[in-house]
Order: structure tokens, then sequence, then C-alpha cells
């Protein structure tokens, strides 16, 4: 179980790095001014790319996540708090590929600063994620 733990965290890990920076693209994109078409092509390729490589790490996280939960049956409200949390994080994820869909058909209609917002939101839910984790206060 310790190599599913370890693989766990390495997805975990792995897929968060992808959250953290898809949405910071997104905020470059937001900035590129219309006639330059070259500097705007290079960004879409490279969150399509990235939300094509985090895709399978986000579901290989909670996959082993899962198994991890029912292998060693956790239970208590931490879990399920966490457990919701990781949900959340999958709907943001989703929500990364539509406003993705919106670049890529010119319909972005959000500004370079809510995207610097909306860039934080998986910053604090790792941080409460592991506190849960950790401390198991519930």
């Amino acid at each position: 179980m310790l190599v599913v733990k370890t693989l766990h965290i390495w997805m975990v890990v792995s897929w968060f790095a992808g959250l953290f920076y898809l949405p910071r693209i997104y905020v470059n994109l937001a900035m590129v001014p219309a006639d330059s078409v070259a500097e705007r092509e290079r960004l879409l390729l490279m969150s399509g790319k990235l939300y094509k490589f985090m895709t399978p790490l986000g579901v290989l996280a909670v996959a082993t996540g899962l198994w991890l939960w029912f292998a060693y049956g956790f239970s208590g409200a931490w879990l399920h708090a966490k457990t919701t949390l990781v949900a959340g994080l999958a709907v943001y994820h989703l929500y990364c590929g539509r406003l993705l869909g919106d670049f890529n058909r010119g319909r972005n209609t959000k500004s370079h600063v809510w995207f610097r917002f909306f860039n934080e939101i998986p910053v604090v839910v790792l941080l409460i994620v592991l506190f849960l984790v950790v401390l198991k206060p519930f």
C-alpha cells in the first residue's frame, strides 16, 4: 500500500502543478493584444497541451485516493470534507477546460484580473486539504 500512497502523492503534486499553472496561462491569454496572433496561438498551444497532460494526472490522483480510502477504510468527517473539496477541484479542472474552449473560439469574456483571483482557488483548497489530512480535526 505504500506504493499506492506514493503514487497518489505524486499524482496529486503533478495535478496541482497543472491546476496552478493553467489559469496563469489564462491570465496571459486575457492580456494578449488583438493584433498579436502569434503570441495568442503559442499560449493556446501551451494551455491545450497542459490541459491534456494534467487531465489523466487528476483522474489517477482521484483513483489512487479512492483506492487508499477503500483499502484502509478511513472514516471520519475530515475525509468527507476532503472528498467534497476534491470533487470541487474536479469541477474546477473541468471548468478550466471550458475556459480553454472559450479562448479557442475567441469567446473569452473574463479579464486578466478575474483570472488572477481564479488562479488562487486551488492554492486555498490545497492548504485546507493538507490540514484535514494531517490533523484529522473531526
